[in-house]
Parts: structure tokens; sequence; C-alpha cells
């Protein structure tokens, strides 16, 4: 059924995006909710209707994605934000407004942009695509709109690409330095060079490894020495992680038990689907040591906080700060060599597929589908091109001499 204008149900775009938010809010994860109160927040400003008495930008933004889109504390919004929702309920436009051509492509692109107007960043324009899309499909549910219109606008994101820079990729000799400095940092250093050995030796991300338990480390036993009768590595020190889940960081008030991370299947992998990942010997070292040195027994959490319970993200980005502050030259701290923990997980990707690990078993250990491993490290693979030749000139050269 088409409705006329004078027909349909007037909604506002602020009160449906706080319909939708609670629509969403049971099913979704934790991180889910914030980021459908991002991309609604970020779309808001091409709805607005006048600027009369307009609070703040920044009082409307932390307003609308910090209380009014979030289900669980919305009745809660503090005394000084009250005026900038009172403000919202009453200056966005009509969402069957969004029907014409002109006010939908001002909201993606508003929502696809930073607040100085530059292209956001590839994945934050495809979830906030995604998020305005879905959104305006429960709008057409409501009959607030005949039909999803962002499906036959004919509208271009920004032309942007990610990719990993290989300036923030370090090599083996840096990575062992900046352990080191991780170590001698104290009070947390010796709690956390396992912690980044994870990410810097098998491409976990900071999220899988602060799940990880004691049962989640293969390692094998150290063997005896038949002649000194002491303990030693076996000669084969290669181990395994074995991992179902992650806790990516929330914050209390996106996750229902009020915890700062929600426990989650791991990223692009159904609930309960296991990711294995080789442990080489340097890593099993410092998990064998790790576990020792801490007392951890079967089950138990592998990096907690210095009193116990869970390890901040604050603490980890502290310690890696000064780490890095203390193992790399001044010119090295300027570039965007190893900024963040995450840096880690990029170098041991690219050292796998640089070694000539084939990339479907390296989009298998790092979580990634082969397509999405080879665009975003693409500039990361070096040498490959010289080996490919010297392949292909060995292989006709086996072809005989002929023309």
């Amino acid at each position: 059924m088409k409705w006329n204008r004078a027909e349909r149900p007037e909604m506002s775009w602020y009160e449906f995006a706080c319909r939708f938010a609670d629509f969403k809010w049971k099913a979704a994860s934790a991180k889910y909710r914030q980021d459908i109160a991002r991309a609604l927040t970020a779309a808001t400003p091409a709805m607005f209707t006048s600027s009369n008495s307009k609070p703040s930008d920044l009082d409307l933004r932390t307003a609308m994605r910090r209380w009014a889109l979030n289900t669980k504390q919305r009745e809660e919004v503090p005394e000084e934000l009250r005026g900038a929702l009172a403000w919202l309920s009453k200056h966005t436009r009509p969402v069957a407004d969004l029907a014409e051509a002109t006010v939908l492509r001002s909201m993606l692109d508003t929502a696809t942009s930073r607040l100085n107007g530059k292209p956001a960043a590839t994945s934050t324009i495809r979830r906030h695509k995604t998020i305005l899309q879905n959104a305006l499909d429960y709008a057409v549910e409501l009959k607030l709109l005949d039909a999803n219109p962002i499906k036959s606008l004919k509208w271009k994101p920004p032309k942007v690409t990610y990719e990993v820079d290989r300036r923030s990729v370090v090599n083996p000799t840096q990575a062992r330095r900046l352990l080191i400095e991780v170590q001698a940092q104290k009070p947390s250093g010796r709690r956390l060079v396992a912690f980044f050995g994870a990410m810097y030796y098998a491409a976990l991300r900071p999220e899988e490894v602060v799940n990880l338990t004691e049962d989640n480390v293969i390692v094998p036993e150290l063997v005896r020495n038949a002649e000194t009768g002491q303990m030693e590595e076996p000669a084969n020190d290669w181990g395994e992680v074995h991992f179902a889940s992650a806790a990516p960081y929330a914050g209390r008030e996106w996750t229902d038990d009020g915890g700062l991370r929600e426990e989650r299947a791991l990223k692009h992998r159904a609930e309960g689907v296991t990711r294995v990942v080789p442990c080489p010997p340097p890593l099993t070292k410092l998990f064998r040591a790790h576990i020792a040195e801490f007392g951890i027994g079967p089950g138990e959490r592998l990096f907690t906080g210095v009193r116990g319970g869970e390890l901040p993200s604050i603490t980890y980005r502290r310690v890696w700060g000064r780490a890095r502050q203390n193992a790399l030259t001044d010119k090295e701290v300027r570039s965007p060599l190893a900024k963040r923990p995450y840096d880690l997980r990029h170098a041991c990707v690219s050292t796998w597929l640089n070694a000539g690990v084939p990339a479907t078993q390296v989009a298998e250990w790092a979580g990634h589908s082969v397509e999405v491993l080879l665009r975003i490290y693409a500039k990361c693979i070096v040498g490959q091109d010289e080996a490919a030749r010297q392949r292909i000139d060995q292989a006709l050269r086996d072809g005989g001499t002929g023309p």
C-alpha cells in the first residue's frame, strides 16, 4: 500500500532514532549498540530543521549518543544535557523527508564524514551506511516510508581505502627490543610480556588476548636431559593457541551486566567456532614462563590486573607507550612504527605472508577472509615479486630452449 503524505503517520528523526535503538537493543552486542548510537548520531545534523537556540554541537552529540540512544540509561541523563535532548526532540525533520533524494544524500554524506568534513575511515563508512539502511527498513515496517530509499539512491561513498601502513610494522629485532622494555615496566610489565607476545607471534587481537585462559594455551611439556637430569625445552617447542571467544571493551553503560567487557564469539565466526593459531617457540617460552611465574591454574585467566580481576585496557596501553619510548629511537617514536599494540598483530600477519605462508592459511590463522587479508596487507608483502620471477624463470627453463 502506498500512502499519501497527508495520510502517512509522522515521526521525527529524533523520536525514530530512539525507537530504532530500543528495537535493536535486546539482540545487539554491547559493541553493536555503541555502533548504532554512533551512526544515528553522526547522521542527525543533516536532519536539523533550525539552528535557533541550538545547544553546542558537543552537547548535542554527547546527549544523543551517550544517553538518548542508550536504552539502559536514557532516563538517567544528566541535568546539564536535558536541554539538548529537549531541543533535539523539537528540531529534527520527519523521517518521511528521507524519501527525497537530496535529504537522504545529505544524511548519508554527513554520517560518513568526520567532524572536519573529511571522509571517515572505510570501516566506519560501511558500518554507518549498513546501520542506516537497516534503520530505514525499520521505518518501512512502521509505515513511515513506502520503501527504503537507500536501496534505490545513486549515492557513492567517498573513495577511501584501508591498508596497513608498512611504516607501522616492526621487524623482529624491533619487536624483541619492545618486549624487553615491556618487561622492565613496573608494576605491570612482567605480567604483560606474554600478552604483547601473543599479538606479535600469533596475531591475536587485544580483545582475544585478554580473554585467554590457561586451557587455551597448549604448550609442550619440558623434557628431562638424561645426562644432566635438568628439565629442558623439547627439540620441537611449537605449541598452539585454541580459543572460541573474545571480550571486546564496551563500557559499563552498554553491557547488560555492567561489565567493562562483553564476552562474544570470535569476529567473523559463528558462536562456538574455535580458531587454532600456531605458537612458535619464542611465544611458547613466554607462555610457559608466565604460567609458572604467576601460578596460573587450569581455567584461570592468563592476564589480569596487578591486584587481580580484569586487565584494564588503560594499563596495557600505558605500559606499551612507555616501552615504545624506551625501545625506539627518537625518529622511530615520532613515526607510526608500533604506535598501537594492535600494530603487533599487523607485524605478525605481515611476517607470515612474507615468509611465503599461503594466504588461505594466513587468513585462517588471523581470522580474516582471504579477500580482506590481501586487501589490507597488500603493501606489507615485500620481496614476493622477485621470488615469483625466479619461479617463472625456472619453469620456462624446464620447458626447453625453443621459442
